[in-house]
């Protein structure tokens, strides 16, 4: 069964940074796109990034210069690392191998 795992997620400070995971099983990423998306309360899930099977990387336009996406095909794992987090930034992050998703993680940031 497919599975993709999101962790990395808490309660931060704002200003600071995270690094979110998605291991994902029985599907390689080296074959597959993978992307990233989040969900606030009461509002639909909005993708935020991507990286492509050839390794190519897009970001919205919401997130471009506060994010990098990246990924590891030897554990299999895409990142997706968080700069300068702001009380907005506060959602759950899910991960989407088409058509496939992760359960997510939270990320609070708050003072």
């Amino acid at each position: 069964q497919v599975r993709l795992e999101e962790s990395g997620g808490g309660l931060v400070q704002p200003g600071t940074s995270l690094r979110l995971s998605c291991v994902v099983s029985r599907r390689s990423i080296s074959v597959n796109n993978v992307a990233w998306y989040r969900q606030a309360p009461g509002k639909e899930r909005e993708w935020i990034s991507s990286i492509t099977s050839s390794g190519t990387i897009n970001y919205a336009d919401s997130v471009r210069g506060r994010s990098t996406i990246s990924r590891d095909t030897v554990k299999n794992t895409v990142y997706l690392q968080r700069n300068s987090l702001k009380a907005d930034d506060t959602e759950v992050y899910y991960c989407h191998l088409t058509p496939y998703w992760g359960k997510g993680t939270q990320v609070t940031v708050s003072s």
